[in-house]
């Protein structure tokens, strides 16, 4: 067996993954038939649409397709065909991160949202077999309002799969202290901190979101490899980056994937999971962000597994479904 097949056929979780960003050419277009606009619904006029100049224009790119989700029902679609391209990955665990503040803004009612992405978590499970969570983040170009409406989303209209609160959007002219209250507050109520930091900024960021927000997981982090004291707090506290290495490419954010820093971060002992960010608007997928991660690590079919047993064990899923889902990883993976 190939190091391809294996990869495709080997059961994964992923933790860093976008809701609306994880729709493909085939949803965003059937979106775009309904809401018809800026965003193009030819799958080639799509390509060329997906193609970013820098993190910033990735940001409105990404916000015209958020305003093709208009409806509950466009919610509710989206949810549930995202999921069922998942299964085709052998993606049996995955936490999405969604953006309520965005759709409510837009004109759906927060429990409107709620309603119809639980509806379409269910189904995802009973018809796919793929468990899904949700991780509300905040969008931090939209500031402290968007901030306040997320925290109270998170607190007073809190769906029954959430285990999580983050900070995504830009970074630059986005400081992290400024959202501690708000980070502080969804901990309190028992939610795990994720933001984003380090993905177009330097190290300071990074700091900020372990000293500040408490952060668990971290998205993205990879400007902590120009710090070797912050790569050894990372490795010593345990907090897990999680890394897509495309994704960092196709905003600029990195020159190439050769130029990746994954290597050095994984060399100091920190620890990473693999994910694909926004797989459509980046042309890739989790499998190849897999591939990816075992040319820049040097993997066999062995390392490859234990990436994606990695990804069980920074997840915040159910014991019972971290453990299933281990004992499948070393079943399939048995010499």
């Amino acid at each position: 067996m190939s190091l391809t097949d294996f990869i495709a056929g080997l059961p994964k979780a992923e933790l860093h993954v976008h809701h609306v960003g994880s729709a493909s050419p085939r949803i965003v277009g059937e979106l775009a038939t309904r809401h018809p606009g800026v965003v193009p619904g030819d799958p080639q006029a799509l390509r060329e649409f997906f193609a970013f100049r820098d993190f910033a224009h990735f940001i409105e790119v990404y916000l015209a397709v958020v305003d093709l989700v208009r409806t509950p029902e466009d919610v509710r679609t989206l949810t549930y065909e995202v999921a069922r391209d998942m299964t085709g990955q052998s993606l049996r665990y995955a936490e999405l991160t969604c953006t309520p503040y965005t759709s409510v803004v837009r004109g759906i009612p927060i429990e409107a949202y709620t309603e119809a992405i639980e509806d379409a978590r269910t189904a995802a499970e009973r018809d796919f077999g793929l468990v899904l969570r949700w991780i509300y983040d905040i969008p931090g170009e939209s500031g402290l309002p968007a901030a306040d409406a997320t925290l109270s989303y998170a607190l007073e209209h809190a769906p029954d799969a959430l285990v999580g609160f983050g900070l995504g959007g830009p970074e630059i002219g986005v400081p992290r202290p400024q959202f501690q209250p708000h980070f502080d507050a969804a901990r309190a109520a028992g939610l795990r901190s994720v933001p984003h930091s380090g993905e177009t900024t330097g190290p300071e960021s990074v700091w900020d979101a372990c000293r500040l927000l408490g952060a668990e997981r971290i998205g993205h982090g990879i400007s902590a490899a120009e710090d070797p004291e912050l790569l050894a707090h990372l490795a010593a506290e345990g907090i897990t980056l999680e890394i897509c290495p495309s994704s960092n490419v196709a905003t600029r954010a990195v020159a190439s994937l050769d130029a990746h820093p994954l290597r050095a971060i994984v060399d100091a002992g920190v620890r990473v999971t693999v994910n694909s960010d926004d797989p459509p608007m980046f042309g890739t997928s989790l499998n190849e962000e897999y591939a990816v991660a075992a040319r820049l690590l040097d993997l066999d079919e062995q390392g490859v597994a234990e990436l994606a047993r990695e990804a069980v064990r920074a997840s915040f899923a159910p014991a019972a479904v971290r453990q299933s889902l281990l004992a499948e990883i070393d079943a399939y993976a048995a010499p």
